[in-house]
């Protein structure tokens, strides 16, 4: 561990698949005074990260944790990757956006810790909530979703230029029962996040655990513990991962391997899916991939080695999803 005279300042930013964490931290990224050195930890419930992909290439140091809760087999996930960005990386500002589906208060445990004590400071951390899921019960029943707005001092509205005025005065309703009252509550469009919204100490957050906290995942963690083979031995691996009502199905493919946009874009449309995300070079150049029940946006992304891709799902066929992205190729 490397000595760290001053406790790092660290923002856990929580919420719901599809909330828009990973927006939001971008949006947060562009804030960073030039003098500072940044770092991101970021946890994905499937076993192929892409949410790194999308964070990378914008001058912070990025780390990844695949295969489900970083908190899970002993912490020694989350360890190893808070371990290597603070040693290798000296962050000045840490962000951790664990997955959509983990359990936010097992982090807060292993942050404030005897091991992390004097090395980071858990300041204020922020939930975000998409209002239109309030009106899904299956969102609302999730314990997940109860346990990151509780734990959070920040509790955001995301996404509120795509929500009805009733919507958005459900939320404001809906938030302000939370106790203890949060810090603030707020609303966001296109991901667009104040860092001074971050500010301050997140008074009492390690001490509101949920009534859940003690719970622990089923998960399967071997495949996120074991490295990955090489591309060059095996040019198109896809690896699946299932827990807490979810399954998920990851791709890494060679960079030879070329989509075509339009296939792609077909099957990143099906509103079945809870989450379909890449970054994948395709006929007309690399893009970044990301729908929420069928609503697909696309940028352009930097070439890359491969291409990455993962699709979330209550009831997901392995060998079907497969042959699916197979005849998506060009």
């Amino acid at each position: 561990m490397a000595d760290i005279t001053t406790p790092i300042p660290t923002h856990l930013v929580l919420g719901f698949l599809g909330a828009g964490k990973t927006t939001a931290i971008l949006n947060l990224l562009k804030q960073k005074p030039e003098r500072e050195s940044w770092a991101v930890l970021v946890n994905e419930f499937g076993e192929v990260g892409v949410d790194g992909a999308f964070l990378s290439n914008h001058g912070v140091a990025v780390k990844e944790v695949p295969g489900g809760c970083m908190c899970c087999v002993s912490g020694l996930p989350m360890q190893i990757g808070l371990n290597s960005l603070i040693n290798f990386s000296r962050p000045d500002r840490l962000f951790i956006e664990p997955t959509g589906l983990g359990h936010p208060a097992q982090v807060i445990e292993t942050l404030t810790g005897e091991f992390y004590r004097n090395v980071i400071h858990l300041a204020g951390s922020v939930c975000l909530v998409d209002p239109r899921r309030l009106e899904d019960e299956r969102v609302l029943a999730s314990r997940q979703f109860h346990d990151q707005v509780a734990v959070a001092d920040v509790l955001v509205g995301s996404k509120a230029d795509l929500c009805t005025p009733d919507q958005l005065a459900h939320f404001e309703a809906w938030a302000s029962t939370w106790q203890p009252a949060k810090r603030r509550i707020g609303q966001i469009s296109g991901g667009e996040f104040p860092l001074a919204w971050l500010s301050g100490d997140s008074d009492g957050l390690s001490s509101h655990y949920p009534d859940s906290h003690h719970h622990r995942h089923h998960r399967h963690h071997s495949e996120s513990l074991t490295p990955k083979p090489s591309l060059t031995d095996e040019p198109w691996q896809h690896y699946f991962n299932q827990g807490d009502g979810y399954n998920s199905m990851g791709w890494r493919a060679h960079q030879d391997f070329v989509f075509d946009p339009l296939a792609l874009q077909s099957l990143a449309g099906d509103s079945g899916f809870e989450r379909f995300k890449g970054v994948v070079r395709t006929t007309s150049g690399w893009w970044m991939l990301n729908a929420v029940g069928g609503s697909l946006t696309l940028l352009d992304a930097d070439p890359a080695e491969e291409s990455r891709l993962e699709i979330i799902g209550s009831d997901l066929d392995e060998t079907a999803l497969d042959q699916q992205l197979r005849a998506a190729l060009a």
